[in-house]
């Protein structure tokens, strides 16, 4: 593509930097509609988040950025207002910038996340679900589940206090799910969802432990680089349909598209 004067820009903000694909997808397919934008990936240090985004918003051809790990929830205090459901959520993955400099963040993971279930055949109402991660792309895609009318979510994470906060969140709002944090076998689920960043490298040790989940489970993997994690594998060796992070990426483009023109 021939970048100019008259090209939009937008950025994915992250750290690391080598698993975005994002950039790619999102080139693609505002490519395929005629829309004369452009996306590269930008590393920024957690520390330097601040400073970047305050930058961004005196780029006048810059129309928003992409946000990924680890900047979901903090880029939140950089922004000068928030869609409701990013508000809820407490994590934003996409922000807008107005012409006049504002910033604006919405997240779309959840979205995301629970159209490319429907276009595997995976329904999620009156389903077990258990999750693993309770960071900011956990917190978008637990929401999501309560939303799309998950009989019981299970939610697990390193870090317990951070889990039970998530589970009282959602419960908060959907009072029809059963939310609860802790650990639980995999096998008594319908529906295991990794939202962690383990699986990224070959050494990463598995997010859970997911003897006994077969042919009647699914396990989603919401990352995107490698398409196959070793959780994946695992899971399609054992008969469990399985579902990688890009479905859940392009799920995303025609709602970036629609936020921009908002």
């Amino acid at each position: 593509m021939e970048i100019t004067g008259k090209t939009k820009i937008m950025f994915v903000l992250a750290d690391p930097i080598d698993h975005v694909r994002a950039s790619a997808v999102m080139n693609a397919y505002f490519g395929s509609i005629g829309d004369d934008l452009a996306v590269s990936p930008i590393h920024v240090l957690p520390g330097d988040l601040g400073h970047v985004v305050a930058s961004i918003r005196l780029m006048r051809n810059v129309f928003g950025f992409g946000v990924t790990i680890p900047h979901k929830t903090c880029v939140t205090e950089h922004l000068d207002d928030m869609t409701e459901a990013a508000r809820r959520i407490g994590a934003v993955n996409f922000v807008k910038r107005t012409a006049e400099g504002s910033l604006v963040g919405d997240n779309l993971d959840a979205r995301g996340f629970i159209v490319s279930l429907a276009q595997h055949d995976v329904a999620v109402r009156d389903r077990k679900v258990l999750q693993v991660g309770a960071g900011g792309a956990g917190r978008a895609t637990a929401f999501g589940l309560a939303e799309a009318g998950a009989r019981e979510l299970m939610i697990m994470n390193r870090d317990k206090e951070k889990a039970r906060a998530l589970a009282a969140a959602v419960a908060a709002h959907y009072p029809a799910t059963k939310v609860s944090a802790g650990r639980a076998e995999a096998r008594a689920f319908d529906l295991i969802v990794n939202t962690t960043s383990l699986g990224m490298k070959p050494d990463d040790p598995l997010p859970l432990d997911i003897e006994g989940v077969g042919p009647d489970a699914t396990v989603s993997d919401i990352i995107v680089h490698p398409a196959v994690t070793r959780l994946l594998a695992r899971a399609a060796a054992q008969g469990a349909k399985v579902i990688g992070g890009k479905p859940m990426l392009d799920a995303q483009m025609a709602l970036v598209a629609g936020f921009i023109a908002r």
